[in-house]
């Protein structure tokens, strides 16, 4: 068994395996008090006038306390993470980053400025970590790469992979959660996929350039990588688990 659990550790990509780590260790850390959640929370006030810029990565990496909510979204992680890399990514771990590095920003961004706006600054105020709506990005950005595979919801229903994140948000209201993060999620997802994807087909221009300092820190190979347009790419059914 720990052979087995040591050999898919080590079989995943380089970017997964490095942030599914540091989200293990952080949460780990904070369950165990090694690591305080006071020192790793978004705080603009903390970033700017104590120069604490530590902040502004490690409120993606903390995914609160060790439960339930914890193993969903740490095998969301791992698996559309992944997936994303392998298939979408294959060959292109700089780019992969970048998408992450985009997605983080993005969510940064629209916390900061949804504090300053009258009616929503509580709202926002209360949005400490975006490690979640990060993890839903990727869910979202998955989905919109491989809209035919089919899935199925626990056994009760299957849907096109299209629909994953329009699911796991009804999930959400359903038991409760808060939606914030999962919409926060879903608005960078769409936001990367429409200038990545949607705008170059229709202008001819790519806006997200990967930055050749980027570039330079990952050794990629040229991999053709056949995007999944229609069917005809669609694997076979997959079941999406999440007890």
């Amino acid at each position: 068994m720990a052979q087995a659990v040591e050999e898919w550790y080590k079989q995943m990509p380089i970017i997964t395996r490095s942030y599914l780590t540091a989200a293990v260790v952080t949460t780990v850390g904070c369950s165990l008090e090694i690591i305080s959640p006071y020192n790793l929370y978004l705080n603009p006030k903390l970033i700017v006038q104590q120069y604490e810029i530590w902040r502004l990565v490690t409120n993606f990496l903390y995914f609160r306390k060790m439960d339930l909510d914890f193993l969903f979204h740490m095998f969301f992680l791992a698996r559309y993470c992944k997936l994303l890399e392998e298939n979408s990514f294959r060959g292109r771990t700089a780019d992969f980053f970048f998408m992450l590095l985009f997605g983080a920003t993005v969510l940064t961004g629209i916390v900061l400025i949804g504090g300053m706006i009258p009616y929503l600054s509580e709202s926002f105020a209360n949005i400490l970590f975006l490690s979640n709506s990060l993890t839903f990005m990727m869910v979202y950005v998955w989905s919109k790469h491989n809209p035919y595979i089919h899935m199925s919801f626990l056994g009760l229903f299957t849907f096109t992979a299209a629909y994953l994140p329009w699911v796991l948000l009804g999930f959400s209201i359903l038991v409760g959660s808060t939606t914030w993060v999962d919409l926060l999620g879903m608005i960078a997802g769409h936001a990367y996929y429409y200038l990545e994807d949607v705008y170059p087909q229709m202008t001819g221009r790519r806006p997200l350039k990967t930055p050749l300092f980027i570039k330079a820190l990952f050794a990629d190979d040229d991999v053709l990588v056949a995007q999944p347009g229609n069917e005809r790419f669609a694997p076979p059914a997959q079941d999406l688990h999440q007890d």
